[in-house]
């Protein structure tokens, strides 16, 4: 057996700079890190050929007294921890004073530093240690600078050349040097974002990439690097409680992204990676993304260091928390509350999108159905006719498709319950257009309502609720709804539209208990497989929450008992197949993620389709329900219900401005 020993310095020195140097950015992060520290409120950083041949940090910081000179460049020296009680009170962002040690020990390293009140700059200069075996190599003890004097201005120069000349297998793994000094711009933009208030500027072989001046703005530092039409439609979050302060800048659903990278976490100035404070952010945008984008969030947490602890990882990236449901709680409640009191519908863009074709593709393929629907029914309507409309129906809900009629009959439905539900608020609609008119029937003869009458006609709070609407609503191609607004046009779709609406219902319906089941007179027999009958077993509890009672029938079969009275429009054996596969599919994920799934299929199912031809009293019904229902700019799988083209968009194309 091989006897054990101790380790060479050296040797120790480059383990531990494979921990914590993995790249050029992994050296920028250490030395920025260090600069902020010192008080610097300037930081330059320069690099050639991405970071390997060349890595030089300027800050005009307090700067590093001569004789300390030599104990800075020394493992485990650090002027950040005085005790083993520091470790639970970190301030700083480095404190564990192995980073330039261990860079020293792969690079060739140049220190230059001058304090304040101090006439002459001192630099110690390192040539990092070859491999052992070389004819150039030399113990840890030959290792010796002394502090030279130097002529340099306040603060210090942290220059790192050949960055792995000594450790090729390490070097080897590097990618092109334009690879990796995006590495770095991604560090910088990190430590930017998170102190405005410091200037930074970052070049590459002699070309400037970011100049960024100081601010007290977080979300001009933003527009420095994401663009100006970005930060302007950030919405600002405030909030403090039980001693966690949370200041958060986050983009509308419609600026959402296809990865996380544009999702930022900051904790007293320190950019981390949490996994619960990042399901936060999904639970808070769960329906009004979809699936395969992301939210943009700048989330910027301060608490007292006793909370927390950063000595988890070399990199310090990651926390731990003292109490982590607080902090996920309280972030995620901070999120939904800020989007649920924004009007969240995107505007109509009639720009090229600078996003990738493919990620955008499914917003522009709506984009343009919704124009060329407009289109079409501008050109074959005839000028010269009166405007089309109906005259007032009674507004039963007998006349209502059932799945419209129930959210109608709901209770937090414009606040309408027992015997005033019939009746109808809006008193009087123009006269319905006669087939005599001329009008094509590719588009609905339904699908023309107004709303023209005065505050006064309202009862009660109704009025404002119902001239906040459209004055006028077509549909055009039984898809869409096309509405005249005081701020120019709204497109609606309508299946997104209401498949929102009967989410929100079937969700509030649930939170006070099991959804309301129906017995079947004759049971609904579907063959299943061995997996999706245990499936049905172990989920027998979230099935009867749902109103679904399954029973077997047979070796192969499973017998639907009872059903969702909600649904009893949708085909039983359909949906239950559909809804064992999802089950099947989620296997481990937690209760709540499942229920929100089964919901999403419910209102998917039962909401209207596109094709469906909508009655007055339906067109009624959705946009009055729009109103009235939580984030209702977006349908539970993230598309948008609602676009929005302003007076100034429709002059602009027009060439009126």
């Amino acid at each position: 057996m091989t006897a054990i020993r101790k380790l060479d310095p050296v040797l120790v020195n480059k383990i531990a700079a494979g921990e914590v140097i993995e790249r050029p950015a992994s050296v920028v992060k250490e030395l920025v890190e260090n600069a902020l520290d010192a008080g610097g409120t300037r930081i330059d950083v320069v690099l050639e050929a991405g970071g390997t041949n060349l890595i030089r940090v300027t800050d005009n910081g307090h700067g590093i007294a001569r004789d300390d000179l030599p104990l800075a460049v020394a493992p485990h020296a650090t002027s950040k921890i005085r005790s083993d009680d520091d470790l639970f009170n970190i301030r700083s962002l480095g404190f564990r004073g192995e980073a330039l040690a261990s860079i020293a020990s792969v690079s060739h390293l140049r220190l230059t530093s001058r304090p304040e009140g101090q006439l002459e700059a001192y630099e110690l200069q390192l040539e990092g240690e070859p491999d052992r075996g070389s004819p150039n190599s030399q113990t840890s003890d030959d290792r010796s600078p002394e502090p030279r004097a130097c002529a340099a201005p306040i603060g210090t120069t942290v220059e790192i050349r050949h960055l792995f000349y000594n450790v090729p297998a390490r070097r080897k793994f590097l990618r092109q040097p334009q690879t990796e000094c995006s590495h770095v711009t991604e560090q910088i933009a990190r430590l930017a974002l998170a102190h405005p208030q410091v200037a930074f500027t970052l070049s590459h072989n002699g070309r400037s990439l970011r100049n960024l001046p100081s601010t007290t703005d977080r979300r001009t530092r933003i527009a420095d690097f994401y663009g100006a039409e970005l930060a302007e439609c950030l919405l600002d979050i405030r909030r403090e409680e039980r001693g966690l302060t949370i200041d958060a800048l986050i983009a509308p659903p419609a600026q959402s992204k296809a990865s996380t990278k544009w999702q930022y976490i900051f904790l007293n100035g320190r950019y981390i990676t949490d996994r619960r404070l990042g399901y936060a952010v999904r639970e808070a945008f769960r329906g009004l993304v979809e699936h395969d984008r992301f939210p943009v969030v700048f989330i910027f947490l301060t608490t007292d260091p006793h909370e927390f602890d950063v000595n988890v990882h070399p990199t310090k990236i990651e926390v731990r928390w003292r109490d982590a449901g607080l902090v996920q709680s309280q972030v995620l409640a901070a999120l939904r509350e800020t989007l649920l009191s924004h009007d969240l519908t995107p505007a109509l863009n009639f720009q090229k999108s600078d996003a990738p074709q493919q990620s955008r593709q499914t917003d522009v393929d709506a984009q343009q159905r919704a124009r060329q629907a407009l289109a079409d029914y501008l050109k074959r309507v005839d000028p010269t006719q009166a405007r089309l409309g109906f005259q007032p129906p009674p507004f039963p809900t007998k006349n209502l498709r059932p799945t419209i009629a129930g959210v109608m009959n709901t209770p937090t439905a414009g606040k309408q319950t027992g015997n005033n539900i019939g009746k109808n608020p809006v008193s009087s609609f123009a006269k319905e257009q006669s087939p005599e008119s001329g009008l094509d029937n590719g588009y609905s003869d339904e699908a023309t309502v107004d709303f023209k009458e005065s505050p006064n006609d309202f009862p009660g709070s109704q009025a404002s609720n119902l001239m906040s609407q459209p004055t006028s609503v077509m549909q055009v191609h039984n898809t869409y709804l096309v509405a005249q607004t005081d701020n120019g046009v709204i497109i609606i779709d309508q299946h997104a539209l209401h498949e929102r609406i009967l989410y929100e219902r079937f969700r509030e319906r649930i939170l006070a208990g099991p959804l309301e089941s129906q017995g079947l007179l004759l049971p609904e027999a579907i063959e299943v497989s061995s997996t999706h009958a245990e499936v049905a077993e172990q989920h027998k509890p979230l099935l009867k929450t749902l109103g679904i009672e399954l029973s077997p029938f047979g070796p192969t079969s499973l017998a639907v008992q009872s059903f969702p009275s909600l649904l009893h429009n949708v085909e039983i054996k359909t949906f239950v197949s559909d809804l064992l596969d999802k089950l099947v599919e989620s296997d481990g994920e937690s209760e709540e993620t499942l229920i929100h799934a089964a919901l999403d299929m419910m209102a998917c199912k039962a909401a209207v389709k596109a094709g469906d031809p909508l009655t007055t009293e339906e067109i009624y019904a959705l946009l009055e329900q729009r109103h009235l229902t939580d984030r209702s700019s977006n349908c539970p799988h993230g598309r948008p219900t609602t676009l929005e083209l302003t007076t100034k968009d429709l002059e602009r194309q027009f060439k009126r401005i």
